[in-house]
């Protein structure tokens, strides 16, 4: 019996081996394949090839900072350009077509108005928080849809999607806004109109947002920067994701159709 129980022991201790220590365990993902610089601008080439770099290895701080740098610069641009008093006779416009507002005193309606041009002259510096909220929401929300729909992105390879997919059409649209905002005067501008920028690259040009503002709203969603940037989205979700290209389309609509009704009724209210 102690021969037997020696073999079977020697025979275990040729059969058991050590595990590998840390260094020896094989990296299996692969690395990423362009710079962070890289892809920002090839997004605007070459989308497929970047978003699947995005899903080897997510990136939009880059991205992020450059898109909060425009938004910042023409935000102060804007208001600075509108002036206090443009804003002041924009506000009591606003405060005077409000039916809510119609029972107020001569006194309330000031102090509405001082309201107004306090939030606007705040608002500006926090752009940057709103950009932030913005991509970090959008991310969930694609997250939560590939999920959904059986994909296999995780959580910051969706930001990435949303990020980029805003970003090429972002920066297009912002510096054209910088330039018109640029040759523009200060009377030209239409400030209920340019709240969603100052390029109307879309049908809404051709209503009368004062008269029809639902109409003009509604119309305005299709945007060339808007299609644009949905047209990227369903790539990247397709790639990212690993999804069909009807999913990705599906979860890129659903999510236009709500901003689309959340604009919609709030033009119908305000």
């Amino acid at each position: 019996m102690n021969e037997e129980n020696q073999d079977l022991i020697e025979q275990n201790n040729v059969e058991w081996q050590a595990p590998p220590i840390p260094e020896e365990i094989v990296n299996t993902e692969e690395p990423a394949q362009m710079s962070e610089v890289g892809t920002l601008g090839n997004i605007f080439f070459e989308p497929g090839k970047t978003f699947e770099d995005l899903r080897r290895k997510p990136r939009f701080i880059l991205a992020t900072l450059i898109f909060i740098l425009l938004s910042t610069v023409f935000s102060f641009l804007f208001v600075n350009k509108v002036g206090e008093e443009g804003f002041r006779r924009f506000a009591q416009e606003q405060v005077e077509k409000n039916p809510s507002t119609q029972s107020l005193t001569p006194e309330q309606k000031q102090k509405s108005i001082e309201l107004n041009l306090t939030i606007i002259k705040t608002i500006k510096y926090l752009v940057p928080l709103f950009i932030i909220i913005f991509f970090a929401l959008g991310g969930l929300i694609y997250w939560l849809g590939v999920k959904a729909m059986g994909g296999s992105a995780n959580y910051w390879q969706s930001v990435s999607v949303w990020v980029y997919a805003s970003f090429a059409p972002g920066v297009v649209a912002m510096v054209a806004n910088l330039l018109i905002l640029f040759f523009k005067s200060a009377d030209e501008i239409d400030i209920a109109a340019s709240q969603r920028g100052l390029v109307q690259a879309n049908p809404s040009f051709f209503v009368d947002g004062k008269q029809n503002p639902v109409l003009a709203t509604f119309l305005g969603t299709f945007d060339f920067f808007e299609i644009w940037g949905w047209i990227l989205a369903a790539i990247g979700l397709r790639i990212v994701g690993k999804i069909s290209t009807s999913t990705a389309w599906a979860i890129v609509l659903i999510v236009a159709l709500i901003g689309v009704a959340f604009r919609v009724v709030s033009a119908l209210f305000s």
